[in-house]
């Protein structure tokens, strides 16, 4: 009986103090969300800070030591996968941390291009091409999101085209987003390493080669997609007009 009544004032104890820490979290949790500068530190956000400072470094080594850049490069891209699901599990989805996470990727990507230019100078159109592509396609599409009422650039209504549906949301885990970056990232990375010096065999296998042959059909769906994202955030903005100079009576018949 008396080893009875210890274990429920234990239990009573126990639970009183579960109290007071779900009361204080809560009360911190209240304050931080107050400040109008706390999204700054979001746990996705530092991981964000971070993937710009790796890719800055990696820039530096790129022309001088092809193995640290490559390293340096390829976990600042790993990493956008990781914001993402510290968003989620932390639940600080935050619409400062969707447009950082889409500025580094495009800028990341952008300034590995604009050295693969200078190494293959022949290729210097198709690199720009690719650059042009890949900043309207994502900005258009971003801003007639934010225009048409969406929370994210990645909610994807289900008469968009089903491949940008399929890009987008696959499922929460985003496979087939990730590996399109990922792929789109490695074809570059390969070309990067072709105008290397060292050995790079795996196996026996050119490794450069073996990973360009890979992702190339990725490299090349991800700007067909690209395209289709232009084409249907256009659409998406000329239907927004229309509907805007038609309430103004602006629309001819």
């Amino acid at each position: 009986m008396v080893a009875t009544r210890r274990s429920t004032r234990v239990a009573n104890a126990t639970e009183a103090v579960s109290e007071k820490i779900t009361e204080a979290v809560d009360a911190t949790t209240s304050k931080v969300q107050r400040s109008p500068y706390s999204v700054f530190f979001f746990v996705p956000n530092l991981i964000g800070y971070s993937r710009i400072i790796l890719a800055a470094i990696s820039l530096y080594y790129m022309p001088i030591h092809p193995k640290v850049c490559v390293t340096l490069y390829c976990i600042s891209c790993l990493l956008d996968a990781v914001d993402g699901t510290a968003a989620r599990y932390f639940n600080q989805c935050s619409k400062f941390g969707a447009v950082l996470d889409m500025v580094t990727d495009r800028c990341t990507t952008t300034c590995l291009l604009c050295f693969l230019s200078n190494v293959y100078p022949s290729y210097t159109l198709i690199f720009q091409a690719l650059i042009s592509l890949d900043f309207s396609s994502h900005y258009i599409h971003m801003y007639s999101s934010l225009v048409n009422g969406a929370s994210s650039h990645k909610n994807i209504s289900q008469s968009s085209n089903p491949l940008l549906r399929a890009y987008y949301t696959n499922n929460v885990y985003q496979v087939v987003l990730f590996i399109m970056c990922a792929g789109n990232e490695l074809f570059f990375v390969a070309l990067y390493l072709f105008a290397a010096d060292g050995t790079w065999s795996f196996f026996g296998m050119d490794f450069r080669m073996v990973v360009a042959l890979l992702t190339f059909p990725i490299c090349a769906g991800k700007q067909i997609i690209s395209v289709i994202q232009f084409i249907g955030a256009s659409k998406v903005l000329a239907r927004i007009d229309v509907a805007e100079m038609s309430s103004n009576g602006a629309v001819s018949k």
